[in-house]
């Protein structure tokens, strides 16, 4: 699997442009669900992850590390990490007190370095040393949950998903896409609205219009 380039990933994609879409009751009706998913490819041809990785094993830990913590920060640790620990088996050997001074400046690096040390060796041991390349598989590993794997799985192209994190919950809301009040919940009604066409490029899209334009109020 190719590495996307670093700082290949959009930086601040241009705002959607047209009349304001009304917002109305869910379902959205399918032509304006339709009319946002056009604006999104319009000024976001190829959305990419801002993670930097270049194999299953490196994107699995990106998006681990990722929790509760910034592209950016995940980014600055693993450039220096995965030079030293790009396997399982390297990163078994790193260690937790060794892996821990790569990831310091991330937040809860401490349980992090924990699952990603103990992910490493299950790897190993029952998958010789590969990633497996299946929602039950990857939940099954230590501090992989639903919305890592399927961060993993759709960028992989193995599975079309939508993770749903505080960026892409807030989006779908302001946009009318979803009123649910949990991540799941909106998760389930993203993949029903989402048009087939789409879905594989709808997680980036809502990610990154919430990251850099639908931003948080204060």
């Amino acid at each position: 699997m190719a590495r996307p380039a670093p700082g290949s990933g959009p930086k601040r994609p241009a705002t959607m442009t047209g009349a304001p879409l009304p917002v109305l009751g869910w379902p959205p009706d399918e032509d304006r669900t339709l009319a946002i998913f056009e604006r999104l490819s319009a000024v976001m041809p190829e959305p990419k992850t801002e993670l930097t990785w270049s194999s299953p094993f490196t994107l699995v830990v990106a998006v681990a590390l990722s929790a509760q913590a910034t592209d950016v920060s995940v980014n600055k640790a693993t450039d220096k990490l995965f030079k030293v620990a790009g396997t399982p088996q390297a990163m078994l050997a790193l260690g937790e007190a060794g892996l821990i001074p790569f990831i310091a400046s991330i937040g809860l690096y401490r349980g992090k370095a924990r699952n990603v040390i103990a992910l490493s060796r299950i790897l190993i041991e029952q998958y010789g040393g590969e990633v497996p390349l299946n929602r039950e598989g990857l939940q099954a590993l230590p501090g992989v949950g639903r919305k890592t794997a399927s961060v993993v799985l759709n960028e992989l192209g193995i599975e079309h998903a939508i993770a749903v994190d505080t960026h892409v919950f807030r989006v779908s809301h302001r946009l009318g896409l979803a009123n649910e009040a949990t991540p799941d919940k909106v998760e389930a009604q993203l993949m029903r609205i989402v048009p087939e066409d789409y879905l594989p490029k709808a997680h980036h899209w809502l990610i990154l219009h919430g990251r850099y334009t639908c931003t948080a109020r204060k």
